[in-house]
This record gives structure tokens, sequence and C-alpha cells, in this order.
């Protein structure tokens, strides 16, 4: 008799948390962020460690998904204790990346000392030959932060991917907007050309990335997507973390259709929090069946993921990778 009314309890007070969580972030970037940012780096990280502790009590049902998420794909092999580090250490992460994308204002000056970039003779070499060249990543850690570093650089990159303000349903036209401001234009400004979002052109976005490889860019994307229920006849089975999740192989499809090398970025935040590792690997080789290279990536993908849990972004929301989802 009590169930219904508990759990009509429990879904209010989740939607309070998401609702009061919502609100603290944008306060955070808006007013926090840009007054901290460019402290000297060992203060500013802290004090966006600090607040994504705060966060990681404030919301206790991400918190609690997380963990449960970590529980039901990895299973024993992580203690509880370990399950809560990575929790809290997922929020200290996301709160360490809205300093990273201030960080990035003028020509990205004050982050580009903080992350030591490895591999950029593989862009260099992929642009001199005039092939492009198509850079794959997962969604995890700044990789977002990431593609941009490499745009101010001086590389012309193009990032393939959705923004979170015009496919969020929940956000107000006063929300988008600030999301925007804060977010989304540091980001997007060192970029060669605005993101192609797949969202927005379901059916241009590949021959758009294909005519950007064919002349002589850099194409970005992560590469592990949930899959919407349209697609997922397109898609394939792939291993990862233990499961069987479905992803659509496209990034493999448009290099070998554009015969540009795939490269893939790994990043890992360092115990400091502030120092980043960002390293780009020699070009994958590519087989006749695409598929086939979709998993080698995603193999090497997952390596990085298991080395840093925190860091990927899907632990919040992972059903829709899986293949039974």
């Amino acid at each position: 008799m009590l169930a219904y009314p508990l759990q009509r309890q429990r879904h209010a007070t989740a939607a309070r948390e998401r609702l009061l969580s919502r609100l603290e972030e944008f306060l955070y970037r808006l007013l926090i962020v840009p007054l901290v940012a460019f402290l000297p780096a060992p203060l500013a990280y802290g004090i966006a460690c600090l607040r994504g502790d705060w966060c990681c009590r404030l919301n206790a049902s991400l918190r609690a998904r997380i963990i449960d998420n970590l529980a039901a794909v990895l299973g024993d092999q992580l203690s509880a204790a370990e399950r809560r580090q990575v929790a809290r250490d997922y929020f200290r992460r996301r709160s360490c990346e809205a300093v990273d994308v201030m960080r990035l204002a003028g020509k990205g000056r004050a982050l580009a000392p903080l992350i030591e970039i490895r591999g950029l003779e593989h862009i260099e070499a992929a642009l001199a030959a005039g092939k492009g060249a198509m850079l794959c990543s997962a969604h995890t850690g700044s990789f977002n932060v990431c593609f941009s570093l490499i745009g101010a650089r001086g590389f012309p990159i193009t990032v393939v991917g959705d923004w979170r303000s015009h496919f969020a349903a929940h956000m107000s036209p006063l929300q988008r907007f600030l999301w925007r401001l804060i977010h989304e234009r540091p980001l997007a400004r060192h970029r060669h050309r605005p993101n192609i979002e797949p969202e927005m052109d379901r059916f241009g976005a590949a021959m758009r990335m294909v005519d950007l490889l064919r002349a002589n860019e850099v194409i970005a994307l992560g590469i592990e997507t949930p899959v919407a229920p349209e697609d997922r006849a397109r898609a394939i089975s792939v291993a990862f973390l233990g499961q069987r999740m479905l992803l659509l192989p496209g990034c493999t499809d448009v290099a070998r259709l554009a015969d540009s090398p795939l490269l893939l970025l790994l990043v890992r935040r360092l115990p400091d929090w502030r120092h980043q590792v960002l390293e780009i690997s020699p070009p994958v080789a590519q087989d006749e069946d695409s598929a086939a290279t979709f998993r080698r990536c995603i193999a090497v993908l997952e390596t990085s993921v298991r080395q840093q849990l925190a860091a990927w972004d899907w632990w919040a929301d992972i059903e829709g990778l899986l293949e039974t989802a």
C-alpha cells in the first residue's frame, strides 16, 4: 500500500535535486568560475575540487545512479569504497572542466601550459599529405576542451557533436542563452568551422565530414554515443567494459570514404587535478571491413577509460549505450 507513495516521493526528491543541481551549475559557471579560473592553477583547481565534493553530497540521486551503474557494469571489479571514490572524482572532474573551458579565453594561453600534448606530428603528417585527419575520442575527460586547444594551436579542426543548448529539452530560452555564453562559445571560438550537429542534419552530416576531410581539414568527434531508436538497425555490437554496446561506426566509414588517416585522442588528468596529458595516436590500421577498424578503435579507448573511470561521461546515463536497452 505504501509502495506507490514512497516511489512518488523518491521521484519528487530526485526532481528537486536535478533542479537545484542545474541552478547551482549555472551560478557556478556564471559567477564563480570567472572569478577563480585565472588565479594560480593550484588555487583555481583546488576550489573546483571543493565545489565538486559539495556537489557530490548535494546531488545524492545522481551520486547513487553513478555508483549503481558502476556496480552493474563492473560488478565486483571495484569495492564499494572504490565506487564511492569514482563517484566523488566524477563530480570533481566535471567541476575542473568548467575551469578548463574558462582558461581557453584569448588564445588559450592560461590553459596550454597545463596540458602536455603528445603526437601532434601525426596531425601534421596527415595535413602535409593532403589527406585531412579523422580524430576520434571517447567521451572522457576534457576531450571537448582538447579539441578546441588543438584548434588554438592553428590546426583547422571541426567538431562533430550536438550542442547541449540545441537538444536539452529542460532548458528555458534564458538557460540556453547563458549556456551558449559560458560554455559553448569559449569552445567554439577556437574551431575552424561551426560544429557539425548530427541531430540537426541527420542525413547530410557524413557528407559534410567527407568534404572537409577532402579539403585537408581535421574532423574530431567522440565515437561512443548512444544510438537513437531509428538508427539501431545500422549500429554494430561492440565489447566495452565487459558489456555489449550498440554503436554507429560512422567515423571509420567516413575516414575510409575520404581516404583519410584515423587518429585517436586520449586525454588523462593527473592526480593534482590541474595538469593533463593529451596524446594523439599514430594512424590506426584500416581494414576493408570498417566495423573491424571501429572495434579496434573502441578497444584502445576502452583501455583509456579503464585507467580513469571517473573521467567517463556516460556513468550517469549508460542505459542508452547498452545493446539490451
